[in-house]
C-alpha cells in the first residue's frame, strides 16, 4: 500500500504529534508500506527530499510563518501529485492545509484519514484568536471531507469540541510507543552526570518549554516537595530555548528557574536521543505532566515514563488522565491546582510500591507495530 502522510512539521521539529507521525511512518515500512511523508521545509538546513529509516520526506517550501503555522506556496501543487500516486492519505491534525488534500482524495477516489492530536489554543491576542477561528474552519472542513478520523482515547474524544461532532465516523488507537531498553552503563553515567546520587528524589518533566504544558504550576508546587525532600531536584527533558512562539512565557519563568539552577534543584537536559531519553527515565522517581488545556491529549511521555517503572502525575485533563487510570500508575492531579499536584508528588514519593504495573503489559500494548496494525484494519475497511 502506498501511504502519504501530512503534516504540518515533521523532523528535525520535537513534539509530541512530530514523534508519533514520524513511529507511526516508519511502522508502516516495517509493515511492507511505501510511505511518503510531506511536510514544510521549515528548517532550510534540511534537505528539501531525503529518504529517512525507509521513510521519504518531501519538504515544501515555506513563504512565511504565521503564528505556529507556515504557508506554502507549492502545496496545491504537491498536493495533486502525491495524492494521485497514493492508495490512501493520512493526515495529521491540526493543519491548515488539510481541507484540500481530503477534498484531493475524494476526488481521486482514495480514502482519506485524519489523526486528531489536539484542540489548538494559541495565546491570549486579537490575532491568535483569529487564526484559531481559520484553524477551526479548516479542521470542521477536513473532518466533513475525510473518510474516517483517529484519535488516542474516547475519553478525549467525547470531550473535544471538535471530535464530539464526528463520533459517527471515529475510531480510538493508541498512540505508538517506543524506547530503547535503559543499559546500565549509559544509566549510571546520567546519574553521575547529573549528581543524582547526592539529590533525591528526582522529579521528571519531559515536553517543550510551553505555556499549555503548565510549567508554572510546577513551580509552585516545588516549596512544598523541597520542604520535606531539601534534596530533591528536577530534570526537564526537552526544548527550552527559542521555542517557536513561546519566549515571551519562558522570560516570565525563567527567573523563578534560575534561582532553583543557582540550588541545584532544576536542570534544563535540552533534547535528548533515545538512548538518552531511557537513561533520563530510569533516573526518575516521578514523572509530572501538569498540562492546562486541550492542546495535551494525551502525554506521550507518561507511557514512556511507565514503561521504565516510574509512576507520573498527570492533570485531570480528558486523555490525558487516561494512562494513569489504565494502568494505575501515579496520580491524577486537579487542572492548574499546584496543592494538588504537590500532594499527589508527595504520595508518590512516599508510597512508591503502591503506583507498580507490569512494564512488558503497557509496552505491548502501545508497540508502533501494533499501532501500525489497527491503523491498517481502518485503511481496508475504507477500501471496501
Amino acid at each position: 500500500m502506498k501511504i502519504l502522510t501530512v503534516l504540518t512539521y515533521y523532523r528535525p521539529h520535537i513534539s509530541g504529534l512530530t514523534i508519533y507521525a514520524e513511529r507511526l511512518a516508519e511502522a508502516f515500512v516495517r509493515c511492507g508500506h511505501e510511505v511518503t511523508v510531506l511536510t514544510s521545509h521549515f528548517d532550510t538546513a534540511t534537505p528539501a527530499e531525503e529518504v529517512r529509516n525507509g521513510v521519504r520526506i518531501v519538504r515544501a517550501p515555506v513563504l512565511v510563518r504565521i503564528s505556529k503555522g507556515v504557508i506554502m506556496p507549492t502545496i496545491g501543487w504537491l498536493a495533486w501529485k502525491h495524492v494521485a500516486a497514493s492508495d490512501v492519505v493520512q493526515m495529521h491534525l491540526p493543519q491548515f492545509d488539510a481541507p484540500g488534500f481530503a477534498l484531493r482524495a475524494r476526488l481521486m477516489g482514495k480514502p482519506a484519514v485524519l489523526t486528531y492530536h489536539c484542540d489548538l489554543q494559541l495565546p491570549r491576542g486579537f490575532f491568535n484568536r483569529l487564526v484559531n477561528m481559520v484553524v477551526d474552519f479548516q479542521n470542521h472542513l477536513a473532518g466533513l471531507l475525510s473518510s474516517h478520523i483517529v484519535t488516542y482515547t474516547q475519553d478525549y474524544a467525547d470531550h473535544s469540541r471538535y471530535l464530539s461532532r464526528y463520533l459517527h465516523k471515529l475510531t480510538p488507537i493508541p498512540p505508538p510507543v517506543q524506547l530503547p531498553a535503559a543499559q546500565a552503563g549509559t544509566v549510571q553515567a546520567f546519574a553521575r552526570q547529573h549528581h543524582i546520587s547526592e539529590r533525591r528524589p528526582v522529579i521528571g518533566m519531559a515536553t517543550r518549554f510551553a505555556s499549555e504544558k503548565g510549567i508554572e504550576i510546577l513551580l509552585d508546587a516545588l516549596p512544598a516537595v523541597f520542604e520535606k525532600y531539601p534534596k530533591a531536584q528536577v530534570l526537564f527533558a526537552g526544548p527550552y530555548l527559542n521555542v517557536m512562539g513561546e519566549q515571551k512565557y519562558f522570560d516570565r519563568l525563567a527567573p523563578r528557574i534560575r534561582a532553583y539552577e543557582a540550588q541545584g534543584k532544576w536542570s534544563f537536559l535540552g533534547v535528548l536521543h533515545q538512548t538518552q531519553m531511557a537513561a533520563f527515565y530510569s533516573n526518575l522517581d516521578v514523572l509530572v505532566v501538569p498540562s492546562l488545556n486541550s492542546t495535551e491529549a494525551f502525554g506521550l511521555v507518561q507511557i514512556e515514563a511507565m514503561m521504565h517503572k516510574v509512576p507520573c502525575v498527570a492533570s485531570a485533563l480528558p486523555g490525558v488522565r487516561r494512562p494513569v487510570e489504565m494502568t494505575g500508575m501515579g496520580k491524577i492531579a486537579s487542572i492548574g491546582d499546584w496543592g494538588a499536584l504537590a500532594d499527589s508528588i508527595l504520595e508518590i514519593l512516599g508510597q512508591p510500591a503502591k503506583f507498580r504495573h507490569d512494564p512488558a503489559d503497557i509496552a505491548r500494548f502501545y508497540d508502533p507495530d501494533t499501532v501500525a496494525a489497527a491503523y491498517e484494519k481502518v485503511f481496508e475497511g475504507l477500501k471496501k
